[in-house]
This record gives C-alpha cells, structure tokens and sequence, in this order.
C-alpha cells in the first residue's frame, strides 16, 4: 500500500504552525529563530444554519442530548451557541474595519511624509542649482573684467572669441559632484535595506522596537481614536478649584494645588519676568497672580490659622459663677510678706527658704472663719525678682502691699506700687512689724502720699490695716478687708469651659519631669484633658493641689501643679486645653517656628556696619562667661537678668546657656569648651558631670540664696578689670647749667626746688611749661657720689636714658605712678 493512497496526512487544524525567521547581526553573522503563528478559527453560521439546528434538535436529542437535560434546556443552549457565533463575526468583521482604517491611515501617513520629503529635495536641489548659477555668473564676470583689463593685447579678440566655451570644464566637476550626492551612500548613514521584508525579534513580540507600550497609553490612544471617529476631539472640561494661598508656597506645590503642570506654571511666571525654578518659593501676590491666570479660586490662609481652635468665647450671664479672689502679696525684701501669709496659713514657710527670703512665687489656697475661700500668690521681693513680680500682678485680682513700720517704703516697695498700677488692680496696704518699738505706721502712709497712694486714714480709697506677723495683730482686720475688696469686684467665672489657665512657675522635676504650677483662670483642668502652653504640649497627668495631694480637677482661681508636659514652658505662658493632641501639637509647633523666625529676623536685622562697630567695641571689652542652672523658670529668668546689670563699659557677664534642672555633662562640655565656671542655683550636679567636671578642671558653684551668687560674680568680674594707673607727682627740679661729660653725654646740673628727686621715679622734661620729654633718669648724682634722692634746696646732676636735648632754665617734673585695683559698683 502506498502512502499517497487518497488518504490525508494526520495532523492538528487549526492549531500552531511553525516558521523560521532568521535573523542578521553585524559582521555577517546570522541566527535562525523558531517563531510560532497561531490563527484563530472563526466561524460564521450559515443563513438556514439556525433553522436547521433549531429544527433538527429535537430528532436528535434523544441521540446527542446528555442525561437529564430538558428539551427547553437544549434549545436554549442552542441559541446562546448561535448568539455568540454571531458575536464573534461581528467581532471579527470590526476588527477588520479597524485594521483596514489603520492600514488606510498609515498609507496616508507616509504618503505626506514621502511627498514632504520630495518637496524638501525639491527645494534643496533648486536652491544649490540657485547657488552654482550664481557662482558661475561671479566667475563669468570676474573673466570677462580680466579679458577688459587685457585688451590692447593683439591676441585678445581670439580670447574674447573663445570665451563663452571656457566654462564647460568648470561645470564638469560640479556635475560629476551632484551625481556623487544622488547616489545611495554606503556605510554608515545609509538606508538600511538589507532587513526590509525581514522580520524581527522586535517586531514578532509586537513591539516598536525594544520599548513597549503601557495600557494607560493604549487606552489614551483608543479613547482619541474613538473621539475622532465620533466627529472630532472633545475638549475636556476645565475644574475649577479652591486653592489655599499660605504667605509664601513652593512653585511645586501651588502647581499641585492647582492640579496643573508645574512646566505650565514656571513658563507664567517667567512671562510675568520671574525667572524661577520649580522648588523657589515665591510670595502670596504673585501666587494669586498665576492662580487667577489659570482660572481657579483663591483662598487666603496664614499659619497662624492653626490657633484658631483656641477660642475667646464669651460666656453668658447665667452660666457665670462665683469664684475665689486670687490675692498677689507684693512688697520690698525682708519686710514680712512670707511671714504674714504663714500666720494665715498656720504654715512655716519661711523657715524652708533659703536664707530667709522668698525666691520662688508660692500659690496657695487659705480658708477663713467665715468659709471664705482665698488663693494667694507670694512673690518674692529682691530687685532681681522683677519679671516675677510683674508676672504676680498680672494674674491677680487685688494686691496686697506689704510695708514695714520700721523700714518704711522702699525701692522694691515702689516697684510693686508700679506693677499694681500698670495691671489696674486695686491694692491694700498692709502695715507689718507694728509690734516693734521702732514702729511708725504714720511714717509709712505719709510715704505712700508720694508715689500716689493714699489710703484711708489720710481720706483715701485705699484700704491700710496695721498688722504684725509675729504676734497675730490685725491679721482678721486683713482677712476682712481682702472679703470685702472681693465682694464689691464681684468676681465670677464659668467652671463649664475648656480650661484656661496662666503659668506662675516652670521647673524641671527629676523623677516627675517638667512641672507647671497653674492658675486656673477659667474653666476646669482636669485629668487627662489635652492641653498646649507656649512652645510646648502635653496631656494632664496629674493635678497635685497646694498641700501635696492629687486632685482630679482644678476650677477657676485654683492654683495646681501640672504633671505631663512634653518640655518645660516659660513661666507667663498661657495654658489652653484642645480638643485633640495633634491640634495641640500642631501648634505649638507653629509657636515653636514663630519664636526661631523672629530671633532670626531679630539678628538678620543688623546690618554690616553694625557688625563691625560692634565688634570694634568688643575688642575692648572683657567678657566673663557663665553658665546658670536653676531649679525653676522663675529663678533662672531672675538670675539672668540680674547678671546683664553687672559690668561697664570695659567688662560684663555673658550668660552663655540658662536652664531648669540638674546640672549635666552636656553642661559641663560646654563650659569646658568656652572656659566659664557653672552657676547653680538650688541645684546639684548628676555624679557623671561631677566626674566629668573633675577630669577637664570646670569649676562648678552652688548656690541658694540669689544675694551670694550677685555678689561671687561681681567679684569675678571686677578681677577683669585693668588697675588704674594713678600719678603722684613727688618734685620739681630746674636746670642750671648742661655739662657734657664724656662716657654719659650730656648731664643737668639741676637744683630741687620742690619735694624730693628720686632715682626710681618718672621724669618729663618741661619747655615754656610743655612736655618735650618722658621717660627716666639714667643717673642721679649728688657731688660726684650716685644717690637714690636728693631733697628740696639741694643741688644735683641728672641725666636722661636716651635724651639730650636739654636746655638750661628747662624744669623737669618727678612722679611716681601707682596701681588702684577696681571694682563694680
């Protein structure tokens, strides 16, 4: 039996059929590479396929139908097999239209481009057939000037004759050269013909060469095909936005805002004439300028916006409450302001503080016979305790002015007069140290007539009580005083609010961490309540009330110590509570960034020559550098203050680094690398910095009582002081006659015609009583002897060291100079 017997060859249909592509490299080298084609089978019914299936299926269902399916199933499945069949070819007929157009519109394509490309040959070759034309006519002239130049010649009519055939060689190099540029170049410019009707790797995986294309492009295309056939290009509608305009906004980010293109934003601005880069800042003007060109809304914000959730809402009438008076004691130091609020308060206080004097505000809560309940302030009375006073009176609702008997009014005393008039605060003398025998209550209310208070006694408004600490006198007389000053202020607050609050004091606890004594003012702080104060943030840890016991909430005029800040706050800043910690974070992040700018603006501020003249001034001037660590805000601000008093003009105290709390190796690195001793104030070293401080050789100073630690620096600072050089003038000698002697020079015979000459001494050399020499004596003789003075009336021979212009009649002035240490006064 042969193979070729009718019979066809077994095989798939329809399936892969393979090819061979080969491939061509540089250099000669080929690669054959197996590619397979699939085709897809479409098949497209028949018109009497339908009816006929339809028909035939019932004789058939018995026959092909699988077990348990219905007639009605069978039929219906028949239909949908059509209905997708019928799919498919249309389908298939789309894709051909589709495929037909882009063939169509490729052709087109690249029919312009070949006719745009033989309209640019076209005009290359017209315009260097121009060029040759010309260049020929330049040449024709030329010869035809040289043949005119050459005329008288016998042979140059047989020249002139022959011309117009001389220019065929010249043009026959420039035919052969256009021909030379019409033919294909080899090598490396040319057309790569070699590869047309090849296919490659590139081409077989479908894409342009090694790059495919993304499907958010081919959507892009088929959304612009699918535009184009439905009549042309749909222009998207423009959204118009609201865009928030800060003071200054990145050009990036205004471009983001605007949800434009940054290219199309920096292409406004440089047509505005600002030549700026993507990531320049540029100010809210000019931002609104390009917003409105580009047809959106401007809406203006600040950073400072943030603090808009703290808000001055004012209460109503009824929802006002009684509260408390909060009372400030204020008065010179040592006049009895602690001792009086001990004898209220059944306390010893004094007795805790440091050399007997206050140096921190205490807040406490007193409770009187009647029920009454009074929050005093206790402010200390040292002038360098200003900034606490001023503090004290700027959250009270009365002064209470303390005055001793004795002592009178002071300088502290007027400045608590003057921190009470500035806060309008009404104010009662309290007159202590009534129980001394050197008591003149009298003395005390005529000196208050200066300083503009005057008090009942002398038909003023001003409540004075005569009390004594130390006996107990008058003490109730004081308590119903204050009642009665409270009562007619009326004094109310809504404990329904958001707490609001001010810092008395700020200290850095070490095992609590940093603690704020707060005074209520309005509202209720409770525990857990979120709550941001200056620069720093935090959450309510724990409320511990004036005796040392926790609370849960603090109500208005309530003085309470505040566990759970992130940092420690200047003392004076103002606690808000905020519904949310990132409201609180945010901003005191923004205060924090507030208070850098305008430090920064602050040093931006000088100006070169101010730079210079100031470094001129230092040049002279002696600094003592210092570092000041204290136990609380208050003293640390206070010590501060006091050390920018002390020096002159030659020399002064540079704090360089205050703070709250133990004193650290950080500290110690710092007064190490800058050479200055550490202050510290009711606090000690951690057992490293005093290591520490031991090996680099830092001094550290401890202190408790502000007075020593003025004086210790006053001190230190005066030994920066140069001596002054102070001149006693000791005698006067004049010249008689001038001898020369030979090995000395000239010498003076000299008598002294006031005090004594001395051999030690500075001389000067008077002329018509003016200076012409300074200096000292090289030799002082009496008779032929050298002698170390000679007195009043008697004659001697004196010599200058390096000087011998002396005259006879001259006189010559003795002194002796002397060193005077100083001191700051």
């Amino acid at each position: 039996m042969s193979d070729s017997d009718g019979k066809k060859t077994l095989g798939l249909r329809g399936g892969s059929r393979p090819g061979n592509v080969k491939q061509s490299f540089s250099h000669g080298r080929t690669k054959n590479v197996v590619v397979e084609t699939k085709r897809k089978r479409v098949v497209v019914p028949k018109p009497g396929a339908a009816k006929g299936g339809s028909g035939a299926a019932p004789s058939t269902s018995g026959s092909r139908r699988p077990a348990g399916i219905s007639d009605a199933e069978m039929e219906r499945r028949l239909k949908a097999l059509q209905a997708a069949k019928a799919r498919e070819a249309e389908e298939a007929a789309q894709r051909e239209a589709e495929e037909k157009a882009r063939a169509e519109e490729r052709e087109r394509r690249r029919a312009e481009q070949e006719a745009k490309e033989r309209e640019q040959r076209e005009a290359e070759e017209r315009a260097r057939a121009k060029a040759e034309e010309e260049e020929r006519q330049r040449i024709a002239a030329e010869e035809a000037a040289k043949r005119a130049a050459a005329a008288p010649a016998p042979d140059a009519a047989k020249a002139e004759r022959s011309a117009p055939s001389k220019p065929a060689p010249a043009a026959a190099p420039r035919k052969a050269e256009r021909e030379r540029e019409q033919r294909p170049s080899r090598g490396k410019g040319r057309d790569d013909n070699r590869r047309s009707g090849k296919l490659t790797l590139g081409q077989a995986t479908g894409g342009e060469g090694n790059r495919q294309r993304s499907m958010a492009a081919m959507k892009r295309k088929q959304e612009r095909a699918r535009q184009k056939a439905m009549g042309g290009s749909v222009e998207r509608e423009k959204v118009v936005r609201d865009v928030q305009l800060p003071e200054t906004i990145v050009v990036s980010e205004l471009a983001n805002r605007m949800a434009e293109r940054v290219a199309d934003v920096v292409k406004s601005l440089m047509q505005m004439g600002m030549m700026v880069t993507q990531n320049q800042s540029i100010d809210a003007d000019t931002a609104e300028l390009i917003i409105e060109e580009f047809g959106h809304k401007v809406t203006r914000v600040s950073d400072a916006d943030v603090e808009d959730v703290i808000k001055e809402v004012e209460d109503k009438e009824d929802d006002l409450k009684p509260r408390p008076p909060v009372i400030t004691i204020m008065g010179h130091v040592d006049h009895g302001k602690t001792s009086i609020l001990d004898a209220i308060r059944n306390a010893r206080v004094v007795a805790g503080e440091a050399g007997g004097i206050t140096q921190h505000i205490g807040a406490y809560q007193v409770k009187t016979e009647s029920g009454t309940t009074l929050s005093f302030l206790d402010t200390p009375g040292h002038a360098a305790f200003t900034s606490m006073r001023s503090r004290g009176a700027q959250v009270t609702d009365i002064v209470v002015l303390v005055v001793a008997a004795d002592d009178a009014v002071m300088p502290q005393t007027i400045e608590a007069i003057n921190h009470a008039k500035a806060a309008e605060v009404p104010m009662i003398v309290a007159i202590n140290k009534c129980d001394k025998p050197a008591a003149d209550p009298m003395k005390v209310r005529t000196d208050l007539l200066q300083h503009e208070v005057v008090v009942e006694q002398m038909s003023g408004e001003v409540q004075d009580v005569e009390v004594s600490a130390h006996t107990g006198q008058g003490l109730d007389e004081l308590l119903e005083a204050i009642a009665l000053q409270a009562e007619i202020l009326e004094l109310k607050a809504n404990p329904n609010r958001a707490a609001q609050g001010a810092v008395i004091e700020a200290q850095l606890d070490v095992g609590r961490g940093p603690v704020a004594t707060v005074l209520v003012q309005n509202g209720t702080l409770r525990q857990g309540d979120i709550f941001v104060v200056g620069e720093q943030y935090g959450k309510v840890r724990a409320l511990i009330n004036d005796k040392g016991e926790r609370v849960q909430e603090a109500g208005p005029s309530v003085p309470v110590e505040v566990l759970g800040l992130n940092g420690t706050p200047e003392a004076g800043d103002v606690l808000n509570v905020t519904e949310t910690e990132a409201q609180a974070r945010e901003i005191a992040a923004y205060r924090e960034q507030a208070a850098k700018d305008k430090r920064a603006a602050a040093g931006a501020a000088t100006t070169l020559e101010q730079l210079m003249a100031k470094a001129k001034e230092d040049e002279n001037v002696s600094e003592l550098p210092i570092l000041v660590k204290a136990d609380v805000q208050g003293s640390a601000e206070a010590i501060v203050q006091a050390m920018e008093k002390i020096g002159n003009e030659e020399v002064r105290v540079r704090v360089l680094h205050s703070g709250v709390g133990a004193i650290t190796e950080t500290d110690v690195g710092l007064a190490e690398a800058s050479g200055a001793p550490i202050m510290g104030f009711n606090v000690r070293a951690n057992a490293s910095a005093r290591n520490t401080a031991n090996q680099k050789g830092v001094e550290i100073r401890y202190y408790s009582v502000i007075y020593d630690l003025v004086d210790d620096v006053k001190a230190a600072a005066s030994g920066l002081l140069s001596a002054e050089i102070r001149e006693n003038f000791i005698g006067y000698a004049q010249i008689k006659e001038v001898f020369k002697v030979t090995g000395v020079g000239k010498v003076a015979g000299c008598l002294v015609t006031e005090g004594i000459a001395r051999r030690s001494a500075g001389v000067r050399l008077l002329r018509d009583n003016v200076v012409i020499h300074e200096g000292t004596l090289k030799t002082l003789k009496r008779f032929k002897d050298e002698v170390s003075e000679v007195q009043s009336g008697q004659e001697c021979g004196m010599a200058f060291e390096n000087y011998d212009d002396i005259r006879p009649n001259d006189v010559i002035e003795i002194f002796e100079r002397e060193e005077v240490t100083r001191t700051l006064e």
